[in-house]
């Protein structure tokens, strides 16, 4: 008989989602869907206001990134004051990369430590009570450590810029709000109430050093474990060099051949559109001149390590190029893989943190210029999670009309959707039962991406997952739960 297999909600993300997986007569998996069940509607409800005011607005959409979408939204404010990436000021575009590449180093602590390293490290068969933050600190002491303390150092970098962990206040249109003081900058060479910046060095490449050991011993799952072809999507400097907080778009298939040939950011919308499904409020972005079926991509940092040709600074780049040799390609396709190219761009922070805080103009006082204001601004970073793109249309009194958000996720959507596939045809066919091992094997899929599903805070406290099993007359056969 026909089945349906409810996954609500799913664990261990930020936001709220839903899976369902849908079961023919033979207990063959038709389909499954990965929903957003979650709606904010911040594209409408920011019409109307001045847009000066975009930038603190805007970071309310997250708890997690909040500090994305602060400059992804300053980027397109400084167009409407005429002022261009490029014609910043030295000192605020360093002071936008410091919080920028501080705000990357900690939501990648984040996720791998808190969110990831409970499946890393125990597996799908572990009890859920095990499966968690807490299990990691009762198995592994100094790992969780380490990792409780390199969030904090990224957290306190955002800090020492915004004035708040969250939800501060940096950058204002054509600059930022305030400079940085020696005292600031003593405190993260010389280390603190956390380690210096060299610690935090050291650190990621001992975590470089654990996820190559970890592969080594379960590369048979790691290289089949939710992989498939697709496209890549990601931000890269002139010279191909990968950039965090500006450059231009560049797609490549799934075997290294470029779709999007490094445009400019300005003209996004030349070249992307996104469809959308009646069973989530998540939309799917692609490539206009490949279609739907053809033109979607994955972003975030395995999408970032296949685009780029090479990383700028050299300890992260020893670390890219060994990613690369490790596969023997070009290209990685495998989802699992996004954990390893996750701690080289943590590496890369690092360095360029360090980079930052040794460079005298992050001192100065020359922090904010204007020119011929403008009716359109278009700002797009690399968010921890991947590409996101912040488009905003003013009338002549500065008041926002038009606004398109294509948050990181979003462009993860189709690639999530494949994954659940992936694993339900795997796991969950002709199975005359269902085990919380299966459904955690869903979950491990969709955690990979990172997903800020809806772009909100993190949820606190427990997440119950229960999945339900129903016949074809909506009969309820079997539930499984974690009990939170």
């Amino acid at each position: 008989m026909a089945k349906k297999i409810i996954i609500d909600p799913v664990t261990r993300v930020e936001g709220h989602g839903r899976v369902t997986i849908h079961l023919n007569d033979q207990g063959t998996v038709e389909d499954a869907f990965f929903h957003i069940v979650e709606f904010r509607g911040f594209e409408r409800f920011i019409q109307g206001r001045p847009y000066w005011e975009v930038p603190v607005l805007v970071q309310r959409l997250c708890g997690i990134c909040p500090v994305s979408h602060h400059l992804a939204a300053a980027k397109a404010i400084d167009q409407l004051v005429g002022v261009d990436p490029e014609t910043l000021s030295p000192a605020a575009d360093k002071l936008r990369r410091l919080l920028h590449y501080g705000q990357v180093f900690q939501s990648h602590a984040l996720h791998f430590f808190y969110l990831a390293s409970p499946d890393l490290l125990f597996g799908e068969e572990q009890p859920v009570a095990l499966r968690n933050v807490v299990g990691v600190a009762m198995a592994d002491k100094e790992l969780a450590r380490k990792g409780i303390l390199m969030r904090k150092f990224g957290q306190e970098i955002i800090r020492a810029v915004a004035g708040k962990r969250i939800h501060g206040v940096a950058a204002v249109p054509g600059g930022m709000y305030q400079t940085f003081t020696a005292t600031e900058r003593d405190y993260f060479l010389q280390g603190g109430d956390v380690p210096s910046v060299d610690t935090m060095i050291e650190w990621s490449q001992e975590m470089l050093h654990f996820i190559r050991d970890y592969h080594d011993e379960h590369r048979a799952w790691l290289d089949t474990f939710a992989s498939y072809p697709s496209g890549h999507l990601g931000l890269v400097r002139t010279d191909g060099a990968l950039d965090l907080y500006h450059g231009r778009l560049r797609a490549i298939d799934s075997n290294g051949l470029r779709t999007l040939a490094d445009v400019p950011t300005d003209v996004y919308a030349k070249y992307f559109t996104e469809d959308v499904e009646r069973w989530s409020y998540m939309k799917f972005p692609y490539l206009k001149h490949l279609g739907r079926e053809k033109g979607w991509n994955r972003v975030g940092p395995l999408a970032r390590m296949n685009v780029c040709d090479y990383i700028p600074t050299p300890l992260a780049e020893k670390g890219r190029r060994g990613f690369f040799s490790y596969i023997g390609n070009s290209v990685n396709n495998h989802t699992m893989y996004t954990h390893w190219a996750r701690l080289i761009e943590m590496l890369h922070c690092a360095e360029v943190i360090r980079e930052l805080l040794n460079d005298p103009e992050l001192l100065s006082d020359d922090l904010q210029r204007s020119g011929r204001q403008r009716l359109e601004g278009i700002g797009i970073i690399e968010a921890p999670r991947g590409t996101l793109t912040h488009h905003y249309v003013v009338d002549e009194r500065g008041k926002i009309i038009r606004c398109n958000l294509i948050v990181s996720t979003t462009h993860n959507n189709e690639a999530m959707n494949r994954a659940v596939r992936w694993v339900a045809r795997q796991t969950l066919e002709h199975q005359s039962t269902i085990t919380e091992s299966m459904l955690n094997q869903v979950e491990v899929a969709i955690r990979a991406y990172d997903p800020c599903l809806s772009c909100a805070t993190h949820a606190l406290g427990k997440m119950p997952l229960q999945a339900e099993l129903y016949d074809h007359q909506g009969q309820c056969l079997q539930v499984v739960s974690n009990h939170g």
